[in-house]
């Protein structure tokens, strides 16, 4: 993987039309995604419904079919990349909770944030709604969730991608995760 200030030149040369850049960008970027989506999904059962190949590929393809956005750096790309593979997690759970409609559901808790929430509708869905209410109050606190939930990152990953401290990122994803525990406990 190339260093944060070569992906963010590679990202600025793709939004300026290097055809070039945006092929090796996105092979580069690919490989990053689908190492993300393998650690996500590694808790996950081996016969699992939605497995990395498929979430990174929906993902990606949402990804490169966005001609019009001016990537800024390398945070701003994997920041973009979590809301996309949101939206895939969150329309495959809505499909699912539809198709069970509700036979079996249970409260969502956070306990589970590790275990096999892709096979949970219900906790992907309450995430989703609680992620729109913390954006509202703290931008950079739903980022983390998003960025840590939905693609996966570990904070060093993410502070990394955001250009911010380890501590700062474990604040926030310790704030955000109490308040959205507390949120979902009424």
């Amino acid at each position: 993987m190339p260093d944060a200030g070569e992906v963010t030149q590679l990202l600025a040369r793709a939004s300026s039309g290097d055809a070039g850049a945006r092929a090796t960008l996105f092979d580069v970027l690919y490989r990053e995604l689908r190492r993300l989506a393998e650690g996500a999904m590694r808790a996950e059962r081996a016969n699992h419904t939605l497995q990395p190949t498929a979430l990174v590929h929906e993902a990606f393809l949402r990804l490169a079919g966005t001609k019009d956005i001016v990537w800024e750096n390398r945070a701003h790309f994997f920041a973009l990349a979590a809301e996309v593979m949101r939206n895939v997690l969150v329309d495959a759970a809505r499909r699912r909770r539809a198709a069970k409609r509700g036979s079996g559901a249970r409260a969502a808790s956070l306990d589970e944030w590790d275990g096999e929430v892709y096979d949970r509708p219900d906790l992907i869905l309450d995430v989703d709604r609680l992620l729109e209410r913390l954006r509202a109050m703290d931008a950079r606190q739903a980022q983390v969730v998003e960025m840590r939930f939905f693609a996966g990152l570990t904070e060093r990953e993410i502070a990394d991608a955001m250009d911010i401290s380890e501590r700062t990122i474990k604040r926030d994803w310790s704030m955000a995760r109490a308040w959205m525990r507390k949120e979902l406990a009424t």
